[in-house]
């Protein structure tokens, strides 16, 4: 197993750049089923959970030429709509297949798809058997634990979210796109990277309004065309970065970033004292001597993303007072916490969702373990900061959503070796 060995406190300085997002990026490939035609995806990430996403629409029949972050998958030889757990099992985006699957063919099984530890007992796929169901699916539990879907003809339908959910408000997006009739989503997630998604189905002859607002209205169509997409900037590898620059007092510039999707972060930069200034698609992060607390709760989009409280909480390790952190989407996400506190952290766990941080720490390095992907970066940008080496573990969990993070960070100054082979 890899692991890494970071020597810190370090300063960082130079460029970095953003890769695609993963999180637009695990959409796009399965929406390749919708189409009998090719599709050429650019700007693809080269993480662990691609490379799973492509294996399984490659053993679905699709063909796939991949050369380096472009993609062409040609999807007309896909000849079986069993989702193979040999794949599936690997990754929770693997739920995305099914809508276009059920959509083009009428019917697909599946196995529970597997994934991330995080909100363990509070990620069902409920939601998307739901949604799957009111467009005309008829749902079948076998006794060896394989979902059986199947539709003659999906129809639209009226859909309310109970609770906001991006992966589920793409499903039933992308499922309804070739249903007859019209389909109304409500209380619908409004992420950055489900417009992307709109905006490529409706140029493919899709008739999608509402991406991006909490109400979607899909006009089911005949069929859709393929064409060519490409995956915007990560806006939480973005978030990631600028973190990152500010706990290490970094001068960084992030090139290859939409700064407005990282809109609340900055906010927050402007009131703790963090310098920046940004254009289009750059972020310069500047040093600063003093960083004040302030408190956060994570929210959907455009709130304050789950996916940056575990790094923004390393961040108010180094704020001079105190800041409470109030973690409201996943259960289980605060479990990295232990962690940080062997290290030197004054974290006070209030309850299984709110932590309170009395700052500044000196953190000093320890033997540590990714629990988690965003958990994982943060144990990176505490090994950063800490006085000594840090050795993290289970960096799998890391190469999962950050493209060589350990080489793009070696070329910021950072002192980081890599044991053991990529796990990709």
């Amino acid at each position: 197993m890899s692991k890494f060995i970071i020597e810190g406190p370090v300063k960082l300085s130079g460029e970095i750049d953003v890769k695609g997002a993963k999180n637009s990026a695990l959409k796009i490939i399965p929406a390749a089923i919708l189409s009998a035609k090719t599709i050429h995806i650019t700007n693809l990430p080269n993480i662990e959970d691609i490379d799973k996403s492509l294996s399984l629409i490659a053993d679905l029949g699709a063909e796939v030429k991949r050369d380096k972050s472009t993609v062409t998958i040609d999807p007309s030889g896909i000849n079986k709509t069993e989702l193979n757990p040999v794949f599936a099992n690997k990754f929770r985006a693997s739920i995305m297949f099914v809508g276009p699957l059920l959509a083009r063919f009428g019917e697909v099984t599946f196995h529970q798809p597997g994934g991330c530890v995080i909100g363990a007992s509070g990620r069902p796929i409920d939601l998307f058997i739901e949604g799957f169901g009111c467009l005309g699916a008829e749902i079948k539990y076998t006794e060896e634990e394989f979902y059986h879907l199947k539709a003659k003809k999906l129809t639209g339908c009226n859909y309310f979210f109970n609770v906001v959910s991006v992966t589920a408000t793409e499903a039933m997006m992308m499922t309804a796109v070739l249903a007859q009739g019209t389909t109304t989503l409500q209380n619908c997630a409004m992420e950055p990277e489900i417009k992307s998604l709109a905006d490529y189905l409706n140029k493919q002859g899709a008739k999608i309004t509402g991406a991006g607002t909490p109400t979607i209205i899909i006009e089911g169509v005949d069929e859709i065309n393929a064409g060519e997409f490409e995956i915007i900037p990560d806006r939480i590898e973005t978030g990631s970065f600028a973190i990152m620059a500010a706990a290490t007092r970094s001068d960084i510039i992030i090139k290859n970033c939409h700064p407005d999707h990282t809109r609340v972060l900055l906010n927050i930069f402007n009131k703790i004292g963090v310098p920046f200034t940004e254009s289009k698609d750059t972020l310069h992060i500047k040093p600063t001597d003093k960083i004040k607390p302030y408190s956060i709760k994570t929210h959907e989009y455009p709130g304050f993303p789950t996916d940056l409280q575990s790094p923004y909480t390393i961040l108010m390790t180094q704020a001079e007072g105190s800041s409470l952190i109030h973690e409201t989407i996943y259960d289980r996400r605060l479990l990295y916490v232990d962690m940080l506190s062997q290290m030197g952290a004054d974290i006070i766990m209030c309850d299984p969702h709110r932590i309170v941080i009395n700052g500044p720490n000196q953190l000093y390095g320890k033997k540590l373990t990714s629990p988690d992907l965003r958990a994982g970066i943060t144990m990176v940008i505490s090994g950063l900061i800490a006085k000594g080496a840090t050795e993290i573990d289970n960096i799998y969990q890391i190469d999962r959503g950050y493209e060589d993070i350990d080489g793009r960070l070696r070329a910021l100054g950072a002192d980081i070796k890599r044991i053991g082979t990529l796990n990709l």
